[in-house]
């Protein structure tokens, strides 16, 4: 890192959004959560109806339509209405560098790469394990090149935290040569929010990130648990792809494999018709019919019960996943709970951490009602096992390792 503070555009393509940041790191930057965040934009409904909002925290300050029929025009939108004078923001001559999160690396990148023709080439080839997002995180790069040709840009890569899962969790059951040589493996994902999480609870509990055994759960429209053991991914539940492991908004998570040939064969479809189905259109979404939005949901919990089935589900494998991982690591420091849905839906908190109670672990009733979207111990100080929420920050863990590239 520079002796001056480094100005990071990071942009985080998901599924049919975009969310640019604006952050200074600090020459003196330890950690994430040191960082300055200038500006947060979030562009919403990219090629349906696009609409740019600023954010202050959570809540949208400002909220205009734009152009943005892919992800390219998205961001030569944002650029355009970032030019715009006033609000004494640093200015894009002042951008020292641009970091762009990408879902999957596979095996390749276990830190930020700058993005050159084979690195782009590599994400590209990655694509058929991704089709969600890496695509879109190809689309952003043109517009940057373009308006910004003098900075470089680096990849920051979901999968990296995860290189460390040993062979016999990554492994599937299936003949070697055959994995191999289509690298089929347990990739894991969301990374960088659970390194984010992993250093701020070890911030917190005044420990080295190394001695600290952990899981944490990402939990927001793509949902994750992972197993830290001294501070190294073990396990994460989601695979070759990320639509292994949890229910989550619109992803199935797990099913019986046997489900896509039945699905071809009784209802006519084509397999890209299925995987559609099973990323676009289950989840949350599929089972409720109403919302992916678990406060949604929870509104209509008693009174729509397809809203509570989809509820039920969803906290019942949450549930499942964490005590696997607790599992896994035979003993733990902490559960810690981030994204969205970990930072502000109770019920599903309450639902995971009471049929935890074997091990130990003890919420705070009213630790958990009153810590919504704000930072907290959720466990009682009698509790074996801590439990803490800890609201997520992707953008800033995407410029620190950026900064640190």
């Amino acid at each position: 890192m520079t002796s001056r503070p480094m100005n990071i555009l990071v942009l985080n393509p998901g599924g049919n959004s975009l969310k640019i940041d604006v952050i200074a790191c600090g020459p003196n930057q330890h950690y994430a959560f040191e960082a300055s965040k200038f500006l947060s934009v979030s562009i919403e409904g990219i090629g349906k109806q696009p609409k740019l909002s600023r954010l202050e925290g959570k809540k949208h300050v400002h909220s205009q339509s734009i152009e943005a029929e892919n992800y390219g025009r998205a961001t030569e939108s944002f650029l355009s209405w970032y030019e715009q004078p006033g609000d004494g923001l640093p200015k894009l001559a002042q951008i020292d560098r641009i970091a762009v999160r990408v879902v999957h690396g596979g095996r390749e990148f276990d830190a930020p790469a700058l993005i050159e023709q084979n690195v782009e080439k590599k994400i590209i080839a990655f694509e058929a394990l991704a089709p969600l997002h890496n695509k879109s995180s190809v689309e952003v790069l043109a517009p940057l090149r373009q308006r910004l040709p003098n900075i470089p840009i680096y990849g920051v890569f979901d999968t990296a935290f995860h290189r460390t899962i040993p062979e016999h969790a990554s492994r599937y059951a299936l003949p070697p040569d055959l994995a191999d040589r289509h690298q089929i493996l347990r990739y894991g994902f969301h990374g960088i929010s659970h390194r984010y999480l992993l250093e701020r609870y070890a911030h917190l509990v005044e420990k080295m990130a190394t001695a600290c055994n952990i899981v944490s759960l990402h939990l927001e429209s793509g949902c994750s648990v992972t197993a830290v053991r001294e501070g190294k991914s073990i396990d994460n539940t989601m695979g070759l792809t990320p639509l292994e492991g949890l229910m989550m908004g619109t992803r199935s998570g797990d099913i019986d494999p046997s489900l896509i040939p039945l699905l071809m064969r009784k209802e006519g479809m084509h397999v890209d018709e299925v995987m559609t189905l099973l990323n676009k259109k289950s989840g949350l979404l599929g089972v409720s019919g109403e919302s992916l939005d678990t406060r949604v949901l929870m509104e209509h919990y008693d009174s729509n019960s397809r809203a509570k089935l989809a509820m039920d589900m969803f906290s019942y494998r949450v549930r499942k996943a964490v005590g696997a991982q607790l599992a896994v690591l035979g003993s733990a420091d902490a559960v810690v709970f981030g994204g969205g849905i970990g930072e502000n839906t109770t019920s599903v908190r309450e639902y995971v951490c009471e049929g935890l109670r074997f091990s130990g672990l003890e919420i705070d009733a009213e630790a958990n009602r009153s810590l919504i979207d704000i930072e907290g111990r959720l466990s009682t100080d009698t509790s074996k096992i801590a439990v803490w929420v800890i609201p997520t920050e992707e953008a800033l863990q995407i410029a620190h390792e950026c900064c640190l590239a």
